[in-house]
C-alpha cells in the first residue's frame, strides 16, 4: 500500500489477527484519514507520530491470556486508544478490569448507551451493532465507566458492551464498529478519529491513485509484468492501473479458461479487455482439460483450492515460456480478504485458502516474483479506484466471482453421510424450529463458516415452511447461535418438505459443471430481469450433492448477499415472484431435485460454501 505523506494525520490499527483488522483501516481511510496496519509486537518507536490507535479483534481469548505478549508501552503514549472486541477486553484488563470466558454473542444485537458521550454523538440511544465473541468484560477498573450494554436476539442483556475513561482517553467497544452490520459504526469511528483524536480528513482515492502509480513506477522501474486476468473487477482494475504505470508495451495479460467459468464468460472477458484498449499483449488459453484432469476424484475443498492455484501457476509458467516472457513479474488482482481469510497475517486463522494464496504463490511472493497492486484494498475501494481510473459502470459494478470459479461452488462427496455431532444437533433442532412454525432438517454435509474470527466447518440446516423474511432471519440467528455445530441455514423453496437428505456421490466433472453453469445463468438472468442485480453484492449458485426428494438429482442453493467488503454479509431478500420463477426453472433442469435459498449472515456462514 502506498505510504501516507507526513502531511496527513495518521491512525495506527494494531492487527491482532482478527478478520476485521484491515477493515478498520479501510473505514478510517474512508473518513479521509490515512491509516496504517501495525503488528502488536512492533517496537514502540513505530507507534510514534500517530494521532490515535485502534486495537483490533482477535481469534485469541483474552480471558485465557492468549496473545498477551505485545508492546504494552502503547498504553503509555499520550494519544487516544480505542479497542474493539479483543482490543476492548485487553484495555479493560490492562486498567484493572475483569474478562471472563462466557457470554458469547454473534450476529446483530441492540446497543443501549447509558449516557450522552462524544463517542456516540449524533446517534440514537439504541443502535444496531454486530457481535462475534466468546469472552466478555464483567468489571471495569478505577477511572473507567460502563458506557452501554447490548441486548441480543433472544432478549438477553450483556453488560459492559462499551467502556471508557475520558481522563485517560482509553475506550472499548465489545461490538465490531467497523462492520457494515453495525449500522452507524462508521459514525462511531468518525467520532473517535475526527472528534476525540482531532484528525484532519485529507486522505482520498485520488491521492491513493497518485501514490499507487508512483509506488508502482518506482518498484517496477524497467521491469515488465504478466497479469493473470480473470476479467473480474479486481483483475481488470489491476490491469488498467498497471497499464497506466508501466505502459501497454510492458504489460502482458493472460486470460485462462480453466473449465470452471460461467456460461460464455471467457468470450465476454476478452471483449472487455479489448474495449479497454488492453489488446496489445492480450493472450488467451483454454486449459479446461488440464484443470479438470488435475481435479479428477478430488473431494476435499481445501485440496481443490490448492490444486486450482497450483494449476494456474503451471499454466502461467507454460505460457510465459511459450511467449518468451519468463522473466516478467507475476501480477495478481489479489485484494485483502484473499489474504486475511487464508491466514496471511501472523495471527489470522485460516478460514479458506484462496487460489492466489496457495503455497507455490507464497513462495514466489517471498522470492520477490509477484506484484499485487490492490493487496491492501477491499472491494468497495477497488471499485472506487476503478471509477477514478475511468472504467465503465458495467465493469466496476460486476459481481465478484472467485478465482477458482465454479470449482468452489460445486461441492463434492463420496456418497457417505457426514453425521458428525448429529447427536447434539438433532435433539436441539425440533423445538427451536417449531418456535418459528418451521420444520428443520440437519444436512449430512458440511460447509465452511466463520465464528469469532475462527474457521467453522459445520453443518447446514434446511428450513421448510411459509414464513415472513424478518421471522426467517430471526430463526437463522437463533438456530446458529443456540444449536451447536451449525453455521448455515437454507430455506427450502421446493414444494415438499423432505424428511431425509441422502448424499450422492459427485466429483468435479463436465456433467455436474454443466448443470451448475446452466443453474447459475438462470439465477443471474433472473436477478437482471427483476432489476435487483445492482443492489446485490454477490449471488453464488451452489450445487450440493444431496438428494432431497423422490426425483433424482442434487440440491441447488441460491446465495444472494448484501455487503461492501465481503468481511461481513447479510442475506439478501429476493422478490417472491423471482423466487417462484427460479424454483420452477431450476427444478426443470435435469440433475436438480431441490432448490433452496441460503439465508445465513456472515458470520457465522461465509459467502461461499467452500
Amino acid at each position: 500500500m502506498p505510504r501516507g505523506s507526513p502531511s496527513h494525520d495518521r491512525i495506527a490499527v494494531i492487527d491482532f489477527g482478527g478478520q476485521y483488522a484491515h477493515l478498520i483501516a479501510t473505514k478510517v481511510r474512508r473518513l479521509g484519514v490515512y491509516s496504517e496496519i501495525r503488528q502488536p509486537e512492533d517496537p514502540i518507536e513505530r507507534f510514534r507520530g500517530f494521532r490515535g490507535i485502534i486495537v483490533s479483534g482477535s481469534p485469541s481469548l483474552s480471558s485465557h491470556g492468549e496473545d498477551s505478549d505485545y508492546t504494552r508501552a502503547i498504553y503509555d503514549l499520550p494519544v487516544p486508544i480505542l479497542g474493539l472486541c479483543f482490543g476492548h477486553q485487553e484495555i479493560a484488563k490492562h486498567y484493572g478490569g475483569e474478562v471472563v470466558h462466557g457470554g458469547r454473542e454473534w450476529g446483530r444485537a441492540q446497543f443501549h448507551r447509558l449516557r450522552e458521550h462524544p463517542l456516540f454523538a449524533n446517534l440514537s440511544p439504541v443502535e444496531q451493532v454486530w457481535m462475534s465473541h466468546f469472552d466478555s468484560v464483567t468489571r471495569v477498573g478505577p477511572g473507567f465507566e460502563e458506557l452501554g450494554y447490548t441486548v441480543d436476539a433472544a432478549g438477553k442483556e450483556h453488560r459492559f458492551a462499551a467502556l471508557g475513561s475520558d481522563e485517560k482517553k482509553r475506550y472499548g467497544f465489545q461490538f465490531h464498529a467497523e462492520v457494515d452490520d453495525t449500522v452507524h459504526g462508521e459514525k462511531m469511528l468518525e467520532n473517535f478519529v475526527l472528534g476525540i483524536c482531532g484528525c484532519r480528513p485529507t486522505w482520498n482515492m485520488k491521492q491513493y491513485l497518485e501514490d499507487a502509480l508512483r509506488a508502482l513506477q518506482q518498484r517496477l522501474a524497467k521491469q515488465s509484468v504478466f497479469l493473470l486476468a480473470s476479467g473480474g473487477v479486481d483483475s481488470t482494475v489491476a490491469a488498467v492501473l498497471l497499464g497506466r504505470a508501466v505502459g501497454p508495451e510492458r504489460l502482458h495479460l493472460l486470460h485462462v479458461d480453466n473449465g470452471l467459468m460461467r456460461k460464455d464468460e471467457s468470450r465476454r472477458v476478452m471483449e472487455t479487455f479489448q474495449r479497454l484498449g488492453l489488446e496489445r499483449n492480450l493472450h488467451f488459453v483454454d486449459a479446461g482439460g488440464q484443470f479438470l484432469a488435475a481435479l479428477e476424484g478430488v473431494l476435499e475443498p481445501e485440496q481443490k483450492r490448492r490444486i486450482i492455484g497450483d494449476t494456474f501457476v503451471r499454466v502461467f509458467t507454460e505460457q510465459a515460456e511459450r511467449l518468451g516472457i519468463r522473466d516478467h513479474l507475476l501480477a495478481q488482482g489479489t485484494i485483502y480478504p484473499d489474504t486475511i481469510e487464508t491466514g496471511g497475517t501472523r495471527r489470522a486463522d485460516v478460514i479458506k485458502t484462496h487460489h492466489n494464496r496457495v503455497p507455490v504463490i507464497e513462495e514466489m511472493i517471498r522470492a520477490g516474483k509477484v506484484i499485487e497492486p490492490l493487496a491492501d484494498l477491499y472491494k468497495v475501494e477497488v471499485r472506487e479506484l476503478g471509477r477514478e481510473l475511468g472504467l465503465p459502470r458495467e465493469v466496476v459494478n460486476r459481481h465478484p466471482f472467485p478465482g477458482p470459479g465454479l470449482g468452489v461452488r460445486l461441492l463434492c462427496s463420496d456418497g457417505r453421510e457426514d453425521r458428525s455431532h448429529f447427536s447434539e444437533i438433532e435433539p436441539a433442532l425440533p423445538a427451536l424450529a417449531q418456535r418459528f412454525s418451521l420444520q428443520a432438517l440437519a444436512l449430512p454435509i458440511r460447509s465452511v463458516g466463520v465464528k469469532a474470527d475462527l474457521r467453522a466447518y459445520e453443518h447446514p440446516v434446511l428450513l421448510s415452511g411459509a414464513i415472513e423474511w424478518s421471522r426467517l432471519q430471526q430463526a437463522m440467528n437463533a438456530i446458529t447461535a443456540e444449536v451447536p455445530h451449525i453455521n448455515r441455514c437454507v430455506w427450502n423453496l421446493s414444494p415438499i418438505a423432505p424428511k431425509v437428505a441422502q448424499p450422492v456421490a459427485g466429483t468435479v466433472s463436465r456433467e455436474r459443471l454443466s448443470v451448475l453453469r446452466e443453474a447459475d445463468a438462470l439465477v443471474m438472468e433472473g436477478l437482471r430481469r427483476h432489476g435487483v442485480y445492482d443492489a446485490i453484492w454477490q449471488c453464488p449458485t451452489v450445487l450440493v450433492p444431496l438428494s432431497l426428494g423422490p426425483r433424482p438429482g442434487e440440491l441447488v442453493v441460491i446465495r444472494p448477499v448484501l455487503s461492501e467488503r465481503a468481511m461481513t454479509a447479510a442475506a439478501a431478500e429476493l422478490p417472491p415472484r423471482l423466487l417462484e420463477e427460479l424454483r420452477d426453472s431450476l427444478l426443470s433442469l435435469r440433475g436438480v431435485s431441490a432448490v433452496a435459498l441460503d439465508v445465513t449472515s456472515k458470520p457465522p456462514g461465509t459467502i461461499e460454501w467452500e
